[in-house]
Parts: structure tokens; C-alpha cells; sequence
């Protein structure tokens, strides 16, 4: 029923659009194009103007046939770099681009196999769900396009989120939860040959603060991680301010609190073991999540990949996705992968298997 072809081709076309977090305009005004070439009711929004983007976040609505609930259908459309320029080709059943670029199968694989759903069903006027289709931006930067998209808008209380790498069968029903660590150690500056007893280095500070603390995996369900150490002084200048960005993440809240305490706590102490001051923000980026193994939208899910033919995997992920806001916000939502492989990196793939596998996953929810 899937119409193969013409799902490769719109792949294709989706991921040689530039669409790299902030710059997700041109793929929005391209996925209203599609929505309401099928007829749909279709709605934006000025999410991009809450972070910088000059994009918008794209709502669909798809009148169902079949009595139930409806459900969200949602995939993000901003890619993370190098996604400008992409070149994709096929070779032996696998998709693949240049290796000065990205693929965009994340997230474009998921788009593509919700549209292609939607269309089958409709020129086939086969009976379907009600669904609410909704295509995000500012995914790849902390989920910002979902955080700023009213779902007092949606009837839907539950949301099947197409993007995970793994084979069309995975089932992500739980993940972290986030809090970003943004620190500044404020020493006394001094010339570093003239006087450098009077001076307080802020990076020494920092130093030893840092090798106070517990990083990278903490347990099985909590890690930390300091991405960005910045201070830039000329060597004779003892330096006044170093700071760092890190994050914690977790699927126990408990845990989460704890860690990024512990990194402010090893913060504070050696600021005041030194003399020097410290400014240090712990905001939440994204809270986590757990399905219960009995939910009806795991149930539902679980039917409709056997009905695919694929594999079963359900599992908790490592990472933030659009679902953990949807689940914040009140609708319980899962995470499913869609084949792609070795994400964020210029070696990305994905099978046209698991193209088609995505768009036949979609369907069956669609129609059952």
C-alpha cells in the first residue's frame, strides 16, 4: 500500500533542504505546502521568535473515520551540523551523503513516513484515526520549538514521536531528564610576573573544583558532563574569570537534583578555600519520563509493529527528546525509532528498509 518510490523521492527531496536549528524556514513553509496539498487543516506558529529561529512550528489536523482517541504524529524538522548542502545518494539499499555532511534522517526519516501514511490513506479513502500532526523546530538545541508550542491546542492525549535511531520497532518509553550547569569563578586579577601572589586565579579555581568532581557516568541511569571550559588571558595576566557549561542527566529526579548539587557543592567550596566568588545557574532543561508497561499507548503501539513485521525493542534511551516535553506538558508520549544510524555525525545512514518501515509503522496507527 506504501508507495515506495514516491516515500524514497520525498526523502530525498526533504533532506536536501537546509533546515539546521535556527534556519527552519525553508522546510516549514515546504511541510505546509505538503499538508495542504492533502487537504489538511494546517496551522503555524511563532515558536522561532521565543530562540532566534526564523522558523515556525507546523500543526496538522487529519478528521478520522475510525472511532478512538485521537493521537499526535510528530517529528522534528531542524537538522544539527554540518546539515547545509546535503548531496544524498542510494547504494545497495542504503542512503547515505557525502561525508562533508549530515544525512537528515533525523528527523526527516520521520517526516517522511508520517506524510507518506497520511497520503496512502487518503487517496485510498481507507478508514483511519484521527490524528494531529505536529512538525517541531529548535528540537536539536533543548526541544525549545515543543516548549514553545501550545497544546492547549490538541485534543490528542497521547503522541507517538517518530525519532530514535534503531530499527522501526524500538520503542523508547523512558528517558532523562536534564539540568545545565553554567558556572563563572570570579578570582582577582594581577600580573602574573610583577605580583601574582595578590592575584586569585579563576582557572586554578576551577581546576581544582573540577577534580573534586564525580563525572561522566555516575550510575546506570545518571551521567554529567562538561562540555566548555572558557578563559582566555594572556600569560602574564592571572586570570579573573573561567567559566564552564555542563549538564546532568538523569531518569531519577532524586538523582538529578543530587548530581548537579554535587557539582555546585564542589564549586562553592573551593571558591571559598581560594577567596574567590562564584555565579552558578542550575536551570532544568527538560524533566524525564516513564511509561508504565501497561499503557494503552505502548499496547497500541506494540500491535501495530507486529502488524509491520518488525521486531519488538522497547527500552529506556540516553537522551532528551520532543517527548519528554510532550510528557511534561501533560501528554504521555513515546519515542520510536526509524532506522537511522550513527546520528549528529557525517557517517549518518539509514536503510530504505526502514524508510518504508516507518511509513507502514505510521499507517498501521493510522488504521487500527
Amino acid at each position: 500500500m506504501i508507495q515506495e518510490k514516491r516515500l524514497l523521492d520525498l526523502f530525498l527531496e526533504l533532506v536536501q533542504i537546509d533546515s539546521e536549528s535556527c534556519n527552519e524556514k525553508a522546510m516549514g513553509e515546504r511541510l505546509v505546502k505538503e499538508c495542504e496539498a492533502l487537504g489538511l487543516e494546517v496551522h503555524t506558529d511563532r515558536a522561532g521568535e521565543t530562540f532566534g529561529s526564523n522558523g515556525f512550528n507546523v500543526f496538522a489536523k487529519l478528521p478520522g473515520t475510525l472511532p478512538g482517541e485521537p493521537f499526535v504524529m510528530s517529528a522534528h524538522m531542524d537538522t544539527v551540523k554540518p546539515g547545509n548542502g546535503i548531496k544524498p545518494f542510494v547504494e545497495d539499499g542504503v542512503i547515505k551523503s557525502r561525508p562533508d555532511t549530515i544525512l537528515g534522517g533525523d528527523d526527516k526519516s520521520g517526516i517522511a513516513g508520517i506524510l507518506e501514511a497520511v497520503r496512502t490513506v487518503l487517496e485510498n479513502n481507507i478508514p483511519h484515526r484521527e490524528a494531529e500532526i505536529v512538525f517541531s523546530i529548535g528540537e536539536e538545541g533543548g526541544m525549545r520549538g515543543v516548549k514553545a508550542f501550545d497544546v492547549s491546542q490538541l485534543k490528542s492525549r497521547r503522541a507517538y514521536v517518530f525519532d530514535s535511531s534503531g530499527n522501526v520497532g524500538k520503542v523508547i518509553v523512558g528517558a532523562p531528564g536534564q539540568v545545565k550547569v553554567n558556572a563563572t569563578v570570579i578570582g582577582r586579577r594581577a600580573h602574573a610576573g610583577l605580583a601574582p601572589e595578590e592575584g586569585i586565579s579563576a582557572i586554578q579555581v576551577m581546576a581544582k573544583a573540577i577534580a573534586k568532581m564525580n563525572l561522566l557516568r555516575i550510575d546506570e541511569e545518571t551521567t554529567c558532563n562538561i562540555g566548555t571550559i572558557k578563559a582566555e588571558y594572556a600569560t602574564n595576566i592571572v586570570p579573573d574569570r573561567c567559566s564552564i557549561n555542563a549538564e546532568v542527566r538523569s531518569r531519577n529526579l532524586d538523582k538529578l537534583k543530587a548530581q548537579a548539587e554535587h557539582i555546585r557543592s564542589c564549586l562553592e567550596e573551593t571558591c571559598a578555600e581560594f577567596g574567590a566568588q562564584l555565579e552558578c545557574d542550575t536551570p532544568t532543561n527538560y524533566e524525564s519520563y516513564r511509561i508504565p508497561d501497561d499503557a494503552q499507548i505502548l499496547t497500541e503501539v506494540l500491535s501495530a509493529i507486529d502488524r509491520v513485521g518488525a521486531e519488538k525493542n522497547v527500552t529506556l534511551g540516553g537522551g532528551g527528546s520532543d517527548a519528554n516535553i510532550y510528557n511534561q506538558k501533560g501528554i504521555q508520549a513515546v519515542v520510536l525509532g526509524t532506522g537511522m544510524t550513527k546520528v549528529h555525525t557525517t557517517e549518518e545512514t539509514i536503510t530504505v528498509e526502514n524508510l518504508n518501515n516507518t511509513a507502514r509503522l505510521a499507517f498501521e496507527l493510522l488504521t487500527h
